[in-house]
Parts: C-alpha cells; structure tokens; sequence
C-alpha cells in the first residue's frame, strides 16, 4: 500500500502554538513539525507548510509535488485565500491525497470537498475517547488493535454534517456517553479524503504511536495506485465509431 517515497505536505495553521503556553508545552515547535517527526519513521518525503506563509505555503510548485496533503486548522479558516482552496480542491480531483485532522473539519477546503455545513457538537474536557476499528479489513486500519484509547481528549459527537461515508474505518466512544464517525474515507474525482477526528491541541495526541499508525496508513490508502484515468470533452463522432475494429 502507497510508496515509501511518498510525498506529504503537512499544512498547519500554527497560531495556537504561537500564543497560548499551553499548547506550546505540548507542541513546542508546532503541530506540524509533531507529525513530521512522528511519521518520518514511515519513510514518507516529508515537509511542512504553514497559514502565515506566503500564499499559506501551498504554491502551486508545492501542491504539484505533493501527493497527500495534512491537514491541521482550527481558528482561523476564515483567512485561508479562496483562491488557494479552489487550487487545493482542483489537485484532490486531480488525484492528490488529502488527510484532514480534528477540527478541519470546518477548513473551508473539507467543507467544499464535502458539500455540507461538516457541523457537530463538541465539549472541552479531559475525557477518554476510544476509537473503535469498525472495518478491520480496510488498508488504513492495517496493525491496529481491535479498539485504542486516548485517556484526554475534545468530544466530537454526532450528528456530524457530513455526507455517508464511502467508507467508515473508525467510530469513537467518549466518557460522556457520545459517539462519532470519527475515521471517514471518501473519493472526489480522482482523489482520496480521510477525516480522523483525533488531535486537540492541549493534549499530546500527535505521539501516541496508534494514531500516527492510522495517519500513516491514510497516506498510504491516500496515495495507493488508481484506477484508469478518465477522459472528459467531446466524444469521437459516431461514423468513426461505426467502423473501428473492436
């Protein structure tokens, strides 16, 4: 499954880190650099981007190198450029990979992608969440236990706006009693999507080695060979049609 020459771009927002202590105990350097170092076992070619960079780190030089895109934001979805999303949104149709973490849920490129409000409910509290493999046979679920647990995280609960997934490999069960479609995985023209709910940013979730495993995974579910490109515009004219050899 996938390449180990595989090219990831993480996109982060990086502003958390930046200016509450709190998250920058946890994640020093970003929640990018986090992921680069965790997946850099994997053997992926690994690199980084971020919100405050000049068009958010995503030339299309980037984007053309990139065959899975991560992506981390929370706070500020409302100033990535439209323009850079209608780029992002036309490289998944095209074929690129696109991983999508916790709350981007709400990034304005998985919403596009989605065609929904991708709205949910949400508490912030120290809970447990276990995420449950409710498809063992699917690549992205490949080395996971039966269940894994995080002992603190953000509640996600349903109902979540999003369409049924083409594919449903994790659900989750949090202390409070919710659950939530928490491991989605979905095709857009050429492209593969996988939202994973995990990841608020006060918590270390990023080294836990089960969810750096189903990111890894998802790369590689991400990137893995397609089927037979598909051919748009105008069709070749009947008569010629007629007389081809079949």
């Amino acid at each position: 499954m996938g390449r180990a020459s595989t090219r990831v771009t993480i996109w982060n927002e990086y502003r958390h880190e930046k200016d509450n202590p709190d998250v920058a105990k946890v994640y020093p350097d970003g929640i990018h650099e986090a992921l680069r170092q965790g997946l850099a076992p994997y053997g992926f070619d690994l690199e980084t981007a971020t919100l405050d960079e000049p068009e958010h780190g995503l030339a299309e030089a980037v984007l053309d190198r990139t065959d899975v895109l991560i992506w981390w934001g929370h706070r500020a979805h409302d100033e990535v450029d439209d323009r850079i999303v209608e780029r992002v949104q036309e490289r998944v149709l095209q074929g690129m990979g696109l991983i999508v973490l916790h709350s981007g849920h709400y990034s304005k490129i998985f919403k596009k992608l989605m065609g929904t409000s991708c709205a949910l409910k949400w508490r912030e509290a120290d809970e447990k969440e276990r995420l449950w493999v409710v498809k063992p046979t699917h690549p992205i679920a490949a080395g996971l236990p039966e269940y894994f647990e995080l002992e603190k995280e953000e509640m996600y609960g349903e109902f979540f706006d999003v369409p049924d997934p083409d594919e449903l490999v994790l659900v989750s069960w949090f202390e409070g009693g919710e659950v939530f479609r928490s491991g989605c995985a979905y095709h857009r023209g050429h492209g593969k999507i996988f939202y994973f709910r995990p990841g608020h940013e006060t918590y270390p979730t990023y080294y836990r080695e089960p969810v750096l495993r189903v990111i890894a995974n998802s790369i590689g579910w991400a990137s893995d060979a397609r089927g037979a490109a598909p051919w748009y515009g105008n069709a070749a004219p009947l008569e010629t049609i007629r007389h081809k050899d079949v």
